[in-house]
């Protein structure tokens, strides 16, 4: 039946709408979060495979629609007195249709069989190790070959193989790097395991993200990747394994001590610092490097603190709007000092319960983020804010307000807290002791 004419009219206005968005769907380049890249083998094998059943998937649609097509036409009614010629089967025809799917499997199958089994090996024993924990709704990194606690940001030495040990603090999570390397569940209880080597790109920023609904902030569980040379992460690796930049005292002495591998081999050296006193006690030893191609007994100078916020692209600087109404005096100025005091001696548990400053005793806590050299990330609240002061200030002053279902407690005076709601009393934190704070953690760099 023919269609009205009115409907032709829509018919006809969908089609050029339709053909943009599938053209503008092929426009990888512009597109930041493509997984169609070939930046590491693990993106190029996928790519490979992904090409191959787009190819043997279009030509199945188009050989089976042009047999339809050709049934259609050949076979049509050509008069209401004709009768159809009774048909009873026929086998060549039958063995055809049957075999030709077969064959096309077996093209399929054997390929993905292959690349499931090459990224779900074991890494090479050279690779870099991360583990990554999730948290509802920050990611927390680790670096057991160097000792280094960090969140929200990885760093990676551009054409080393690096080996993802994924695990969960809670509900399940997906950790996820679009243009690195696919992505791989966070499960309860299991550790699940992902390697990729980026070996076909320079130094760069890539977004990370969830990719498994895990509750309230799901969509605001982000990370940032930074891909770096060789020499830059070994100085911000170097950065990352000294004391907190502000309040600690240099050790009078130190003595360097080889660092091992698991299975033994010399991987680099550690610094062991003698014990201090007061806020800027040392951990029992503060390694220095572990990258083989530096000898043991050797230090690598943190000439490379954190990756240049110039070279960041628009797509990975946060751009999450603040809730109406937050605000803060943004004319006061901070005091480090009075920020650090203020934290571990006059707020009781409600900073040192939860976070870790290394070289600050007091501030052990490992139920939120590593503090050490928070002012050297470029974000903050798990990827969604700049980690600059003004969001810095806000997120001290009410974090659930700007992240729902954070376990953050909020702490400015006067403030509802969404989740028990109530406001906090004036004995909360004024704009003035947050200033303090912001001052303090800006300058851990």
């Amino acid at each position: 039946m023919p269609l009205p004419p009115r409907l032709r009219r829509h018919h006809a206005a969908a089609l050029p709408a339709l053909l943009a968005i599938f053209i503008a769907g092929c426009a990888n380049a512009d597109y930041p979060n493509s997984v169609f890249t070939r930046f590491t083998e693990f993106n190029r094998d996928i790519g490979y495979l992904f090409k191959l059943l787009i190819y043997l998937g279009t030509f199945v649609f188009i050989f089976v629609e042009g047999i339809l097509l050709y049934t259609i036409f050949k076979f049509r009614r050509k008069s209401d007195s004709e009768r159809p010629k009774h048909v009873h089967g026929n086998t060549t025809l039958e063995i055809l249709w049957t075999a030709i799917p077969a064959v096309i499997l077996a093209f399929i199958a054997v390929p993905t069989v292959r690349t499931i089994f090459k990224s779900q090996a074991v890494a090479s024993a050279d690779a870099l190790q991360v583990e990554v924990i999730g948290h509802q709704w920050w990611w927390e990194f680790r670096y057991p070959q160097y000792q280094i606690t960090t969140a929200n940001e990885i760093y990676l030495p551009v054409g080393r193989k690096v080996n993802f040990k994924l695990t969960t603090q809670d509900v399940l999570h997906s950790f996820s790097i679009p243009q690195l390397g696919g992505k791989r569940d966070l499960i309860t209880n299991h550790v699940n395991y992902l390697w990729f080597t980026p070996d076909s790109v320079g130094e760069g920023a890539w977004n990370g993200f969830c990719a498994e609904f895990c509750g309230t902030s799901h969509g605001n569980m982000h990370f940032r990747v930074f891909t770096v040379a060789p020499s830059n992460f070994e100085g911000w690796a170097a950065n990352q394994q000294k004391m907190a930049a502000f309040g600690a005292v240099a050790p009078a002495a130190a003595s360097v001590v080889p660092v091992s591998t698991p299975d033994g081999t010399a991987r680099g050296s550690a610094v062991a610092l003698p014990a201090a006193t007061g806020i800027a006690a040392a951990t029992p030893t503060v390694p220095v490097v572990t990258n083989p191609t530096h000898p043991a007994g050797t230090a690598v100078p943190a000439t490379f603190v954190s990756f240049p916020y110039d070279k960041l692209g628009v797509h990975n600087i946060p751009q999450t709007p603040l809730p109406e109404g937050l605000t803060f005096n943004e004319s006061l100025k901070g005091d480090p000092q009075r920020g650090l005091d203020f934290m571990t001696k006059q707020m009781g548990g409600g900073c040192v319960g939860c976070h870790m400053i290394n070289g600050n005793p007091v501030m052990r806590g490992v139920i939120g983020p590593n503090l050490t050299h928070v002012a050297s990330r470029t974000t903050l609240a798990g990827g969604i804010y700049p980690n600059d002061a003004k969001h810095l200030a806000l997120w001290v002053k009410n974090a659930r307000w700007m992240k729902p279902g954070v376990i953050m407690p909020t702490l400015g005076a006067g403030q509802y807290d969404p989740i028990t709601k109530t406001y906090i009393p004036k004995t909360g934190l004024n704009d003035q002791q947050i200033a303090d704070i912001v001052a303090y953690l800006q300058a851990l760099k």
